[in-house]
């Protein structure tokens, strides 16, 4: 779960100029990637192989 403390670490570790659509960009990849590691730790991800074969069908 992402939590408050996770958030304030990613918005301190932030430039002091950044927009507001950049702290919420920055929370939302932060959150994402956190969600893709936690799949690939549960098994739940593809291999390099497969996202291959994935991404030849969609760019055909």
């Amino acid at each position: 779960m992402f939590t408050k403390e996770a958030a304030k670490q990613v918005i301190d570790s932030l430039p002091n100029d950044v927009t507001m659509d950049g702290i919420i960009h920055a929370l939302y990849a932060s959150v994402k990637f956190s969600h893709g590691e936690r799949e690939i730790r549960e098994g739940k991800g593809v291999t390099q192989e497969i996202a291959k074969k994935k991404l030849e069908k969609w760019l055909k």
